[in-house]
């Protein structure tokens, strides 16, 4: 195991491959290197990029240190750029994506961002998170019930209830369990992004390196709305759509994406370009 000491002292572990400018793709809820999808795109990016994938804190290998912070898990993202020679790009899903734009906003070092489909709400008729979410989650696993806590994050999504009793019988399930104490902080970096109002320019505006915002077309209506209006009021941003994929992205569907747009123009060999200085 490869691992690096974040500022606070906590140790995040991460796996290393390929050959060519540094690469951090960051998971979304529950994922981490041996449970999601940045294992089998790290594999198709290798031929081009030298592909970091982590365990976000508190999953995985990687430590955890409370009280927990959005702020921690930036500085996370900055013990890899500097681990990978100062500079990188980054890709992010999910709430991860979230996380990659608040990482390049205060991380010198981070020379392009990809993101696919944060779940921020802006449409007030989608489905918005209710304000007692996050405590509710906190109350299942205060109360040794990460399944309970799963599932109430399993049903926000959508997830069918027969789907849901399913997986409690799949392998996985167990996984999932593994990975619920973090929950909270994945819905802690989406802040206020989930209420159904206007995205926060002014959240960004530290984010001046160029983005590539994306969406599936068989996804949520809500979820090409957030990335549309991302690329809009970010300095230097623009959105595609991935035909045919929805949140459960396909490796194949979005690696000679990522190469394409990674591949042109900047480097990540180069100098940072224009990143605010972290606080």
């Amino acid at each position: 195991m490869n691992a690096v000491r974040s500022s606070d002292g906590t140790t995040i572990a991460y796996d290393k491959v390929g050959d060519g400018p540094a690469l951090i793709l960051i998971d979304g809820a529950l994922c981490h290197r041996e449970f999601g999808p940045a294992g089998a795109l790290a594999e198709l990016l290798a031929p081009h990029f030298t592909v970091y994938t982590y365990d976000r804190r508190g999953r995985g290998q990687s430590g955890d240190t409370e009280p927990y912070s959005v702020d921690r898990e930036i500085e996370d993202i900055a013990a890899l750029v500097e681990e990978a020679g100062g500079s990188a790009f980054a890709y992010g899903i999910s709430s991860g994506a979230a996380l990659a734009l608040d990482a390049a906003a205060r991380t010198p070092g981070i020379q392009k961002v990809a993101t696919y489909e944060p779940p921020f709400v802006v449409d007030p008729d989608a489905n918005t998170i209710p304000h007692d979410f996050i405590p509710r989650l906190r109350e299942h696993l205060d109360a040794g019930a990460p399944a309970k806590a799963v599932e109430q994050f399993m049903g926000q999504v959508g997830a069918p209830k027969i789907m849901v009793k399913a997986m409690r019988l799949m392998p996985a399930w167990k996984k999932l369990k593994a990975a619920a104490s973090t929950l909270p902080y994945d819905f802690t970096i989406l802040g206020e992004t989930g209420s159904g109002r206007a995205l926060p320019r002014e959240r960004w505006a530290g984010v001046t390196v160029p983005v590539l915002a994306m969406a599936g077309g068989k996804s949520p209506e809500y979820m090409r709305q957030s990335s549309e209006q991302l690329a809009e009021i970010l300095a230097d941003a623009r959105y595609r759509t991935l035909d045919g994929q929805t949140h459960m992205l396909k490796a194949k569907a979005v690696a000679p994406v990522l190469v394409e747009f990674f591949g042109t123009k900047t480097t990540a060999g180069a100098a940072p370009a224009g990143n605010a200085v972290a606080a």
